[in-house]
């Protein structure tokens, strides 16, 4: 006696060679023994083993689906029941193995309801399903179309509108998705190639812009419409004309000094800081703004500011105006030493906006230098006198280090397509000058604030290691014991809330965050996350302008300083590379280095040793961002 059975979902015969309870012994038609279960089997038979299978497929190709769909009935039935309906007489083996196989092939028509027992599917049930399977031939049509244009190397336009979407944040069950992952897989290319491929890629820094904005921007970098906003009018007039030192390209201009001679000799320098807060309302939409986008994004070519002009407008330091700010006046000896602060909410007139590329021609390490003086330029006699304080300061922190190998910043434009890279030297006059005096104010407003009890955001620094807290602690690396983020409030959210805060001191009010505030922590929790996002993407683009470099300025030996292992610093550049095959190196030796290879897509530079150079460094570089 022969057997036709079911195993892992497909119809196999067999002949009976032992029979137990619940399972069978047989040989296949293919000679092979199995033992299989005897709730599988679904009929016995007595023909001819080997042409039982191919009879019985060949008739179920033939049996009319939907005929035996309109036959069946309501309730559950049995097969044979069915069999018998359709083909008039009660099924033979081979009639009733085909009629099954028809069956339990279809569970869109039928249901399977027990061994050899099934139910129509209700004929709206019925229509739906078929439905849908048409939608998925249809969508696989599409699918393959849009394959073969990619696989052409076009890009489809249905497709062009998601390319993005497809390399930064692919949703795997559209059929764009599909479509490009079936190209890359044909092509055996990575999603970045192909969609470089197909002309999609048309420039690298929109891609990595694009890609930015999706993750943190989703809505767009533009500003939507929101509520005028303005400065108070009934602030008194600061008795002082201040100036600001930024680069050429800034126009959020944050900070400002100003210097007076006293009339016990002593000299008061006044720190003072735009004061959006005075203008922009707890709760208000401005301010839901800065807690959305928490920093102003800095990237070669342009940036994304935290507030929109019409709101910077109202507060930066801009020249010739009357600006609310938020004043730090500290009273200096002749020995530089810092014996009172004052704090005062007023509005400062801005006598300058003073510009690095212009000031550091007369205002430098040599004209500080020269014996006669240098030349005269507006608010020399203020400059050396606040560059001398600076130093005194930067001493009092115990980093004034003469022997310390100079460092290098890097300011980076694009012009025409055209990458400008000019290095500065860090702690160049007017860059300590600032930088000293804003880390004053930001220690000194962060201790006010832990004496007074009201809580801050603060960056700290212990161990190597550099996090925000809303605890006073010290910053190991500035030499100070606490430092509070809030000398730039018209580009980050931290020293916006730290100003919010500042005021409610100086006023003698409740702050707005009182500690153990959960809205502070959550503010800070954000704010650390996007800071770090916001540098990462400002380093991806530098990155990949300093590549540019190599192959706008035609450098194919670059000389670079060894630091450690394989690690070495382009010479010129902010740019940190790994060169494999480097020889035992001194840290510090200089070399020189052929470029194999640029992918400028792909962000990756392959370089090769060629040798060492004989003179040592001139500077050490540090690119920041």
């Amino acid at each position: 006696m022969n057997v036709f059975y079911e195993e892992s979902g497909s119809f196999k015969v067999g002949s009976i060679v032992a029979r137990n309870d619940a399972s069978l012994q047989v040989d296949t038609q293919h000679g092979k023994r199995a033992k299989i279960k005897a709730a599988n089997v679904l009929l016995e038979f007595s023909s001819d083993l080997g042409a039982f299978l191919p009879a019985a497929e060949a008739l179920a190709g033939e049996l009319d689906l939907d005929f035996l769909w309109a036959c069946a009935p309501d309730d559950d039935f049995d097969y044979q029941t069915l069999g018998a309906e359709y083909f008039g007489h009660l099924p033979t083996a081979i009639e009733s193995a085909a009629l099954l196989m028809k069956l339990m092939g279809a569970p869109m028509y039928f249901y399977k309801k027990g061994r050899g027992r099934f139910k129509r599917a209700p004929e709206e049930a019925l229509k739906a399903a078929l439905a849908g399977i048409e939608k998925k031939k249809r969508e696989q049509a599409q699918i393959d179309a849009w394959v073969v244009e990619l696989e052409a190397g076009q890009l489809p336009d249905a497709l062009r509108p998601h390319l993005m979407t497809l390399l930064f944040r692919p949703d795997k069950n559209t059929l764009e998705y599909k479509a490009f992952d079936a190209a890359c897989r044909s092509l055996n290319l990575p999603p970045l190639r192909m969609a470089a491929r197909v002309g999609g890629i048309p420039s690298v820094p929109e891609y990595l812009l694009a890609g930015f904005l999706m993750e943190h921007f989703p809505k767009g970098a533009g500003f939507g419409p929101l509520p005028p906003v303005n400065a108070p009018a009934d602030l008194p007039l600061a008795e002082v004309e201040a100036f600001s030192i930024d680069d050429a390209a800034t126009t959020e201009i944050d900070d400002a000094l100003s210097l007076v001679t006293l009339p016990n000799g002593n000299r008061r320098v006044g720190i003072h800081i735009a004061a959006p807060t005075l203008g922009i309302a707890p709760g208000s939409e401005v301010e839901k703004l800065v807690f959305n986008r928490l920093s102003t994004v800095y990237f070669p070519g342009d940036k994304i500011t935290m507030l929109p002009d019409s709101v910077v407008e109202v507060f930066t330091l801009q020249e010739g105006a009357a600006c609310p700010a938020v004043s730090l006046y500290v009273e200096v000896t002749p020995d530089f030493e810092p014996v009172g602060f004052e704090n005062r909410i007023e509005r400062v007139r801005i006598a300058a906006n003073l510009r690095h590329d212009q000031l550091e021609q007369v205002f430098n390490e040599e004209t500080l230098a020269a014996a006669d003086g240098g030349p005269d330029y507006p608010f020399k006699d203020a400059l050396t006198w606040l560059w001398n304080f600076a130093v005194a300061l930067e001493k009092r922190r115990g980093k004034h280090d003469p022997t310390r190998p100079v460092q290098m910043d890097y300011s980076f434009a694009i012009e025409d397509g055209r990458v400008l890279i000019t290095p500065r030297r860090r702690g160049a006059p007017m860059d300590k000058l600032v930088s000293e005096l804003m880390i004053l104010a930001n220690s000194e407003w962060g201790r006010m604030l832990a004496e007074a009890g009201i809580p801050a955001m603060y960056r700290a620094q212990s161990m190597g290691k550099v996090r925000m807290t809303t605890k006073p602690e010290p910053h190991i690396g500035l030499g100070v014991a606490q430092y509070a983020w809030a000398t730039s409030p018209l580009r980050r959210a931290t020293d916006f809330v730290n100003q919010r805060q500042l005021l409610a001191m100086i006023r003698g009010e409740k702050p707005e965050f009182e500690e153990g505030n959960a809205m502070l922590f959550a503010i800070l929790r954000d704010f650390d996350a996007a800071y770090s996002a916001y540098l990462g993407f400002q380093d991806r683009m530098e990155h990949f302008w300093c590549l540019r470099w190599f192959t706008q300025e035609g450098v194919t030996e670059p000389t670079a300083t060894f630091i450690k292992e394989d690690l070495v610093r382009i010479d010129g550049l902010p740019l940190r590379l790994r060169v494999g095959g480097l020889p035992e190196l001194t840290a510090g030796e200089r070399i020189r280095l052929q470029v194999v290879r640029i992918d400028e897509l792909m962000q990756e530079i392959e370089l090769r040793y060629l040798g060492r150079l004989e003179a040592p460094p001139a500077l050490s570089e540090t690119a920041v961002g």
